[in-house]
């Protein structure tokens, strides 16, 4: 009885509750249209990057019709004029300027990164620190002018003649197989310098996310400051490294200008760090505009920009797949 004699004034309590302040109704709706303005952004970006590959797959689709993909992509010849669409000059190109770029820039650019992050100053951090963001803006063509007055002579008479007479001797690889100066090694190093203000960014900016902590309780324990920065590499800031190559690599993989100036552009397999090359950029860059009479010319090129996305997204893939290996463990 008196449970059922309350239940009026416990309806008129909970009724007589004051209401949400609009305040607060403001907030949450900012709150929800803060997460759906996200969450559109996000899947703008996504949705970017499939229509750009549907627009490629269509627009070279004739060509794929036309020909195999297994004979487009290990073809070595390249006559449009007589219908002959080989890329694997090209795709051997990419890599292999790439490859130089980061044979050069990954070991210095880490490095680089380590001593920002744990034995500069605040004093020095900020000289350098703008240093190497004015490095990540300056334009392309400067770089690849820089190259040319500078890289391609060192190369001619000073780097290749000494190659070709010591290493070379043994390994054809450093063979001196071009003499012009043109050719891999300047067009790599050109991109090493590129990529090299990128890696050492991210890195640098892992390593300082790490947790002080870390860095306190070694010290406190008697480890030197290398051990520490041993451990903090090695636990808290490979797989942070490990994605700033992969930045570095997207970057020196798809860059036109510059490596077009530098490369050589000769349609060849390259077998040696001089020789010339013609990376899958420099071949849009060059050609896209020209002789579009030719039947299934504009398709090849569309194909071309197609491989080339398709391998920085497989090397994205890939590296992405071993960063969370290597988390797990």
């Amino acid at each position: 009885m008196e449970v059922t004699r309350d239940r009026p004034l416990l309806k008129r309590s909970v009724g007589a509750l004051p209401r949400p302040p609009l305040r607060n109704q403001w907030r949450t709706l900012k709150d929800s249209g803060a997460r759906t303005g996200f969450a559109v952004a996000a899947t703008a970006v996504c949705l970017l990057v499939v229509l750009m590959a549907l627009t490629l797959v269509s627009r070279s689709w004739p060509l794929l019709q036309a020909y195999p993909l297994a004979d487009l992509l290990t073809g070595q010849t390249w006559q449009p004029l007589h219908g002959l669409f080989g890329f694997a000059p090209f795709i051997a190109g990419s890599l292999a300027v790439t490859l130089v770029a980061m044979v050069i820039a990954v070991i210095p650019a880490v490095f680089s990164g380590i001593y920002l992050a744990e034995y500069t100053s605040n004093r020095a951090r900020a000289v350098l620190k703008p240093l190497l963001d004015l490095l990540v803006g300056i334009p392309s063509v400067v770089y690849g002018l820089w190259g040319i007055l500078f890289i391609v002579p060192l190369v001619r008479d000073t780097i290749g003649p000494w190659s070709d007479r010591t290493l070379g001797r043994f390994l054809p690889v450093f063979a001196r197989t071009n003499p012009s100066g043109y050719g891999l090694l300047s067009a790599g190093f050109v991109l090493a310098v590129m990529a090299f203000p990128l890696i050492a960014a991210v890195t640098e900016e892992v390593l300082r996310s790490a947790p002080r902590e870390m860095r306190e309780t070694l010290l406190a324990l008697g480890a030197t400051r290398w051990e520490t920065t041993q451990c903090v590499v090695r636990h808290a800031g490979l797989t942070g490294i490990l994605a700033a190559v992969v930045l570095g690599f997207s970057r020196a993989f798809g860059e036109t200008l510059a490596v077009m100036m530098l490369v050589g552009n000769t349609v060849k397999i390259p077998a040696s760090i001089f020789d010339a090359a013609y990376p899958l950029p420099a071949l849009i860059a060059n050609n896209y505009g020209e002789i579009m009479s030719v039947p299934l010319y504009e398709s090849a090129l569309m194909g071309a920009a197609l491989v080339l996305l398709l391998v920085v997204v497989a090397f994205n893939v890939l590296a992405r797949l071993v960063i969370g290996r290597l988390t797990e463990k």
